[in-house]
């Protein structure tokens, strides 16, 4: 036992992820018809991990009127690849490069007074005022935001910012029902309506998500944010959206084993019976979390295989059998699951994550490709 067949061919192509944007189109198309107005597609850390440029460009095409995201230098990117529709940029520091927001036509929240001091010295400038709706995180508290409505009436008043949005989210929204989201919807309207009382006249509101889009129809107000569900996920585990990656790993070597031998790293897998170990050249380093070793499979030769041992940093080993498999042929680490294969939401429940986690953290040395 224990020969041995490789391939150093395939060592060159390596693990590839595909790109679907028809399926971001598709997705996208789905959210426009959904909404009650219109739709702010979110293309924060690489637009989902699929491409900023690509997934905001798509995304416009399909019918979204805005795109988010959570710094200026991501703005700036979506300017450059060629969008030309309002762009909002949230989470931003205090020393934030505010001139170059204003040089491209971004719009910028505002979470505190400090961010409003230093955005007003480079003005005019688009901004949407920030509400903490119940989440403790990003945005102004309660108990701040009547300073910073008065302070951002003053501003505009001396023509140095103008108030075309105010912002929230929901903490809860991936559980329809949850009393967090009634009482987070009561917080925003009453933060609305402080703005409007301060003086301020902002056109667009927007409190909702990926989640709220699909479940809460209430929360989609006059801009509903979708990040997540243009690349197919649904936080809220209601709708079937389309996925938008392929992840692959070729077999660059088989080995023939003998009942009993141990695989990987504290031989945390034993084999039961003589068996065919394929080893696919993708591990931890690229993306594919080490927290789902001993529970996580790959498609490879026309079913379902189990991931052999620990994940490796650089390798997984997967236990094929007796069946034919060669160097060479081509494993799908994760996809759509139309098939049977494995799909990101499956990776994230082995690993005790969620599905965003997943597709964001694709590693840069995973040759990418777009369909």
């Amino acid at each position: 036992m224990g020969a041995l067949v490789t391939s150093l061919r395939q060592v060159a192509t390596g693990p590839a992820l595909e790109i679907d944007l028809a399926a971001v189109a598709e997705n996208t198309r789905r959210f426009v018809e959904l909404a009650r107005g219109e739709v702010m597609a979110v293309v924060k850390a690489d637009g989902f991990g699929h491409g900023l440029g690509d997934v905001a460009r798509t995304a416009v095409a399909a019918g979204a009127t805005w795109i988010g995201v959570t710094s200026i230098a991501e703005a700036v990117a979506v300017r450059e690849s060629g969008v030309d529709v309002p762009v909002l940029s949230w989470l931003n520091p205090v020393d934030a490069d505010v001139r170059t927001a204003v040089r491209y036509g971004i719009d910028l929240s505002v979470p505190s007074l400090h961010h409003l001091a230093v955005i007003e010295k480079a003005g005019p400038v688009r901004v949407h005022l920030q509400l903490d709706t119940g989440m403790a995180r990003d945005g102004a508290s309660a108990h701040s935001w009547l300073s910073l409505m008065s302070a951002a009436r003053s501003a505009e008043l001396a023509g140095k910012i103008e108030v075309v949005g105010v912002m929230g989210h929901l903490a809860c929204a991936d559980v329809p029902g949850h009393p967090a989201n009634a009482a987070g919807k009561r917080a925003f309207s009453r933060g609305v309506e402080m703005a409007r009382q301060a003086g301020l006249r902002p056109s667009v509101r927007h409190l909702g998500a990926t989640s709220s889009a699909l479940t809460d129809r209430s929360a989609h107000l006059d801009v509903v944010r979708i990040g997540a569900g243009l690349v197919g996920i649904d936080p809220s585990g209601t709708t079937k959206l389309r996925s938008a990656l392929r992840l692959t790993a070729p077999v660059v070597q088989l080995r023939r084993v003998d009942a009993g031998t141990g695989v990987g790293y504290g031989h945390a897998y034993v084999t039961e019976r003589a068996t065919t170990l394929a080893l696919l050249p993708i591990g931890y380093a690229d993306g594919v979390p080490r927290a789902a070793s001993g529970r996580a499979e790959v498609w490879l030769g026309g079913r379902r295989r189990p991931v052999a041992g620990v994940i490796s940093m650089d390798q997984i080993v997967v236990d094929v059998g007796d069946d034919p498999v060669v160097p060479g042929d081509e494993a799908v680490v994760f996809g759509a699951g139309d098939q049977g294969e494995p799909t990101a939401a499956d990776w994230a429940s082995w690993a005790g994550t969620i599905p965003h986690e997943i597709v964001t953290g694709i590693g840069a040395r995973v040759r990418r490709s777009v369909r």
